[in-house]
């Protein structure tokens, strides 16, 4: 009889219900229980697991080590799916590997690359893949220096922060004025240089940005699995242009993503995204995680994150080939059930005795999560 496995996604994006969807839907009908912890009770994603926990606020990446640990080893993990704190637990791996948990994560060396987009563009330079211009600026005057070179050489410049994910802190430079305009409609990512400048003159801290120039569509994100002995299982890319979504194999996209996956040793799941910059395609980020879209290519026949799963057991799933590639499609929000009643708050002082996992749900409440439900184009 082949026993359950035990897997835990910490403090996840809610797109990754269907992450879980789709262990619990593995095509070697393994029982699949998923462990999930969040600082949100509300978060879609607890009350998709069968156990939940909600993780204590403010520990340092140190303590938050200690507080993995004791989950695992409370809740039999097998496989732990590290997103909060990836880079302080995966440099605890051997701690892990002794209570029985494999990581599904990189090791330090590749998570630390890719934590700083100057460090991954010079990195990534270095064995060949193309990246675009770019400046890091920590002060007004490199601000409007890097801004003029690229409006001189007919770029829109963009900024965003050196570290960090998910588009968070993206803004488009404009020389329009501020006025009405940028006030009409829906928020949108245009911010006026003069703007921009004197709240950076005025912060009390220097700002960490990259700045370069808007890269243009499509947007091709190439979904990886990498084994620990470096050679890539899979490697897919999701295209994005507007609202229409694809697939692709084509080697400008994969054949760069391959050379990334492998010589950084992007163990287990990756995501490695690209758009155009004039006419060749260049790096845009690397993610040392699974990407929230991972589960769209279930439209190409690949259960990814089973996949994922078995590699980190020690079970190689081999080369993993797409039989097809899905039609276009679209991404919309959809309801999904919520816990009936909230976690309670817990202590936030370093980790001590656990609160007891809260009751499996039922499907009372729901929340629009935004997360990628597929309809066909």
């Amino acid at each position: 009889m082949v026993s359950r496995v035990r897997v835990w996604l910490n403090r996840t994006y809610a797109e990754n219900v269907f992450f879980i969807d789709q262990l619990r839907r593995n095509p070697g009908d393994r029982a699949v229980e998923i462990h999930a912890t969040h600082g949100d009770p509300d978060s879609p994603v607890l009350a998709a697991a069968d156990t939940a926990d909600l993780e204590p606020e403010g520990l340092s990446p140190a303590a938050y080590v200690e507080f993995a640990l004791n989950q695992c080893v409370r809740r039999g993990i097998d496989v732990f799916v590290p997103r909060l704190h990836q880079a302080a637990i995966v440099a605890h791996r051997a701690e892990f590997e002794a209570i029985g948990t494999a990581l599904l994560a990189p090791p330090p060396e590749a998570v630390a690359v890719f934590h700083d987009k100057v460090i991954a563009y010079e990195a990534v330079q270095a064995i060949g893949v193309p990246v675009p211009p770019w400046w890091r600026v920590r002060g007004a005057d490199e601000l409007v220096t890097a801004v003029e070179e690229l409006e001189a050489g007919g770029h829109k410049a963009c900024f965003k922060p050196a570290s960090g994910a998910g588009g968070v802190g993206f803004r488009v430079i404009t020389r329009t004025p501020f006025s009405l305009v940028h006030l009409s409609g829906f928020p949108g990512p245009y911010v006026p240089l003069d703007v921009v400048v004197e709240a950076v003159r005025q912060a009390e801290e220097p700002v960490d940005w990259l700045v370069m120039p808007r890269l243009e569509q499509p947007e091709v994100s190439v979904d990886c699995l990498t084994g620990r002995d470096n050679r890539v299982r899979m490697a897919v890319g999701r295209t994005k242009n507007g609202r229409r979504r694809g697939f692709t194999l084509h080697e400008q996209w994969l054949e760069p993503a391959r050379r990334i996956a492998e010589g950084f040793g992007l163990h287990h799941l990756s995501n490695i995204q690209f758009r155009m910059f004039g006419d060749r395609p260049v790096l845009m980020d690397v993610n040392t995680r699974p990407a929230g879209g991972l589960h769209q290519l279930s439209l190409c026949g690949i259960n990814a994150p089973w996949a994922a799963v078995r590699l980190a057991l020690g079970d190689d799933p081999g080369e993993i080939a797409p039989p097809f590639l899905g039609q276009d499609y679209s991404v919309v929000s959809g309801p999904r059930p919520l816990r009936p009643v909230s976690i309670p708050q817990q202590r936030t002082e370093e980790p001590g005795p656990l609160l007891p996992a809260v009751p499996s749900p039922a499907p009372v409440g729901a929340v629009e999560t935004g997360a990628a439900r597929v309809l066909p184009l």
